[in-house]
Order: structure tokens, then C-alpha cells, then sequence
């Protein structure tokens, strides 16, 4: 079974707007953690992807011709005192079970010191 893990961050407290901001020591251990993955056939995709805004979202839906430039979800600068979060890269596993996903995502979220979701693909 495959599933999507998506890596969960959010801007710096001032809101700027950043991409690739992790560590070099989050980077490495992202890396070796990727590596297990493939050493164990559990590896399909990987990905970092975008800041937000250069998102577009197009809805066509009855010819509507709609399209938005930006996220899918615009989020309030602050909620509750955290910066919005985004999804800032993704995995594609091949697992046997979603025991064995919960326990490769507590990893995946040490190595990237990000919060992660997990959901099977249909």
C-alpha cells in the first residue's frame, strides 16, 4: 500500500516567506532517513516543494473558469500565536500497513524536526 506523508511547517514568526529552510543537520538526517527508506523498499517519491503563494488554484467545475492565485487554503497570519502551517514537501511509501506508516512518520518527523501527516492513497 502506498501512502502520502506530507511535512507540515510554517513561516518564521515574522512571516516571511522562505523555502529549503532546514538545517544542515535536519538536511543530513533527512537524508539518511531517506536512505533507510530505500534500503528497505519502502522509498517511491520524494519532494520538497514551493513557498505557498505561488500556488494557483484553478476551478473549472460547470466551465467556471476560476482561478486563484495563491493556496488552496489562506490561512490567518497568526492562530493562536503560531505562524500558518503549509505543506512543504511530501513522501510516497510503499508499506505493508499503517502500523508500519505511524512508525516510519515518528522518524521522518525526528529526522525533519517537522510535523507530519500521514494518509494511504486510495
Amino acid at each position: 500500500m502506498h501512502y502520502l506523508v506530507n511535512v507540515l511547517d510554517s513561516w518564521p514568526a515574522s512571516g516571511t516567506e522562505s523555502t529549503g529552510r532546514a538545517s544542515d543537520a535536519e538536511a543530513a538526517a533527512v537524508d539518511d532517513f531517506n536512505e533507510q527508506l530505500r534500503a528497505a523498499g519502502q522509498w517511491v517519491f520524494a519532494a520538497g516543494l514551493s513557498e505557498p503563494s505561488r500556488s494557483t488554484v484553478v476551478d473549472d467545475r460547470g466551465g467556471a473558469g476560476l482561478v486563484h492565485r495563491g493556496p488552496a487554503v489562506d490561512v490567518p497570519e497568526q492562530v493562536a500565536g503560531h505562524a500558518p502551517e503549509h505543506v512543504a514537501g511530501f513522501w510516497i511509501w510503499d508499506l505493508p500497513d499503517d502500523d508500519t506508516a505511524l512508525r516510519l512518520a515518528h522518524e521522518a518527523s525526528r529526522a525533519c524536526n517537522r510535523r507530519i501527516e500521514v494518509r494511504p492513497v486510495l
